[in-house]
């Protein structure tokens, strides 16, 4: 009777911890094939880099050899510099990054900012309907728009400049406005309450208080425009027609056009690859040392609204 009643009460104890172990060996089955699912996805996103960066220290041979070489044996260092300076992509790395990503990115943060801080926190009529509005140019493709902003900018004179890409990011951007609004909508009312009853005005407020704490929310707006600059090809092709000044975005063209045109050349496709892989760095340094911020922004923008 004693080894019946001491089996009895051990039953339950073992059959628990016989659902716990299997519990946990599915939990475990689960994380496995998740990391393997994610690894997969990895290999797959960074394999195009990879090819790219490989094929830039390649020469011709070694890039069309089948099959294809995935270490480059000898390592053609020299190609960056070679392909860099002989077709003066200092001068387009220059025309990028100080005639239009910098200025367009501060323009575009500094107004998105402002008027997102309009449609949040101040109450004035017709607010919503104009943020509808705003909302709904979202919905109308570049294309359309194209061909009468290239006659306004044209009668304007400001052909052959970067004033057509720059000057309109001084009235924001309607999705950057977006994200914006959503996140100053989070900020308590009571911060600016009470900085008004220390007298301060509406811009007063915004910089002192909404701007340092939507620091991550202007992250993401600043990081978007960078790279929507960087690697814009089309508004620059519209308004831009001379070589010296140029980006990296129609340089690349124009280099890929000018071995193109020569036929089959000497180190067309590792050249190509060079100053492709140099253009890229600089954004992928930029996103390492603002990833917390970033991800920070994107979580906390849309929360409310």
């Amino acid at each position: 009777m004693d080894v019946q009643a001491s089996l009895a009460r051990v039953a339950p104890v073992m059959r628990k911890r016989e659902r716990l172990g299997g519990h946990r060996l599915v939990a475990l089955m689960g994380a496995a094939v998740r990391h393997l699912v994610l690894i997969v996805l990895a290999v797959s996103f960074l394999l195009p880099f990879y090819w790219m960066a490989s094929s830039a220290l390649k020469n011709d041979s070694q890039v069309y050899t089948v099959p294809p070489v995935w270490i480059p044996r000898p390592s053609h260092w020299n190609n960056f510099p070679d392909a860099w300076l002989q077709y003066n992509f200092n001068l387009y790395m220059a025309n990028t990054v100080i005639r239009y990503a910098l200025p367009v990115t501060l323009a575009v943060t500094l107004s998105s900012a402002v008027v997102a801080y309009g449609f949040a926190r101040l109450r004035w009529p017709g607010r919503d309907i104009l943020f509808f509005i705003c909302l709904t140019t979202m919905m109308v493709p570049f294309q359309v728009t194209m061909v009468p902003l290239f006659i306004i900018f044209r009668r304007l004179g400001w052909l052959n400049s970067y004033l057509p890409l720059v000057v309109p990011g001084f009235f924001g951007a309607p999705y950057f406005i977006f994200m914006l609004r959503q996140f100053f909508l989070t900020i308590p009312e009571e911060l600016s309450d009470a900085a008004r009853i220390d007298g301060a005005g509406e811009f007063g407020i915004l910089y002192r208080i909404i701007i340092p704490l939507a620091r991550p929310a202007l992250t993401v707006v600043a990081l978007f425009q960078f790279m929507g600059a960087w690697n814009d090809y089309l508004g620059p092709l519209i308004y831009v027609n001379r070589d010296q000044l140029y980006p990296l975005a129609l340089g690349i063209q124009r280099l890929r056009s000018m071995l193109a045109g020569v036929g089959i050349a000497p180190m067309a496709y590792p050249y190509l690859m060079a100053v492709s892989t140099i253009a890229t760095v600089p954004i992928l340094i930029a996103f390492f040392f603002a990833q917390r911020t970033f991800i920070e922004g994107i979580s906390l923008t849309g929360l409310k609204g």
